[in-house]
């Protein structure tokens, strides 16, 4: 199909009127983009609100699958865990007398440190620098100039997608579990030398990790292995010592059947492994809706950005 002028104009005079043709498209485009800007203003102040540091916060259930290694439950207040009690089952770490279970209570002392969640933090930092370049873009600059407005609109998606990502969880910029670890002092009575606490967030929801930790390399006084220093003519693939699958056939400890069963690790200064290892997720009803509201919110900011860089004559990277 062609679009044909008539009656014909010369080609120059043509050119002409399509320049002012872009030109009254892309200032309607700019005035259009304001009430666009007040749309995600109050799609991220409903973000924002979500993850205000309020009371009484989310009171999440932790509950292990399948078995009975971890119960309990952890309340959130904001971007901290202010509450919690977590029973474990475990085979290395075996409750006081008296007891069934393991007992971790998060302390309620108001000199006690708190439990922080980076990656609510980091999204409520990008999602705050959100608004600041809303409102810099409605009233402080030139809402008539394309180039300004790009630039903010391209800030504004770059951040967004970043809260997304710090809620979707496993960035290259979160640390590992023996990287970052909680204060021992946040427990009453304090956290176990031989206990690792975890939590991060996955998929908006939030993920407990609970480890027992045991040193590398036991019993030898060296950095040796115990496999290679009990004199074992061969080694042990299965990532045990001859005594220790002897202890194992004559009915002693059961092996450590995990993901990290035969790792090292650095923590706290010494080389360690997993005897024990138990994960439990519990879906936050109010990160789930931030995820929610910050991909939609995402996908506006792409159309914007895309619509913008077309009528400016840029290229885009979508299709």
């Amino acid at each position: 199909m062609s679009t044909l002028v008539w009656p014909p104009i010369a080609a120059d005079e043509l050119i002409r009127e399509e320049d002012a043709s872009l030109a009254r498209e892309l200032q309607w485009l700019l005035g259009s983009l304001q009430e666009t800007l007040q749309s995600l203003k109050s799609g991220l102040e409903e973000c924002a609100e979500l993850l205000a540091p309020k009371e009484p916060g989310s009171t999440l259930v932790l509950s292990s699958m399948r078995s009975e290694n971890l119960k309990g439950f952890i309340t959130r207040v904001g971007t901290r865990i202010v509450k919690g009690d977590v029973h474990l089952r475990l085979p290395s770490l075996p409750p006081p007398k008296g007891q069934t279970s393991y007992k971790l209570s998060l302390s309620t002392s108001p000199t006690a440190p708190t439990i922080a969640l980076e990656q609510l933090t980091t999204t409520r930092t990008l999602i705050n620098a959100c608004l600041d370049v809303v409102d810099a873009t409605r009233w402080t600059g030139d809402s008539k100039n394309a180039n300004f407005i790009s630039g903010q609109i391209r800030l504004l998606h770059d951040n967004i997608q970043e809260a997304k990502t710090a809620l979707k969880g496993w960035t290259q910029e979160q640390k590992p579990w023996h990287e970052e670890h909680v204060d021992v002092n946040a427990f009453s009575p304090p956290l176990p030398a031989n206990v690792s606490f975890h939590l991060s967030i996955s998929e908006a929801a939030v993920l407990l990790h609970v480890r027992t930790l045991e040193p590398a390399h036991p019993h030898t006084g060296t950095s040796t292995p115990l496999a290679l220093a009990a004199g074992a003519s061969s080694p042990s693939y299965s990532g045990l010592s001859l005594r220790e699958r002897l202890s194992t056939a004559l009915g002693g400890g059961r092996l450590a059947f995990h993901d990290e069963a035969h790792e090292i690790f650095m923590y706290e200064g010494q080389e360690v492994r997993v005897r024990d290892k138990v994960r439990v997720e519990s879906q936050d009803p109010s990160l789930m809706a931030v995820m929610a509201k910050l991909g939609a919110l995402e996908r506006n900011v792409a159309l914007s950005k895309r619509a913008l860089d077309i009528v400016m004559g840029k290229e885009t990277d979508e299709g």
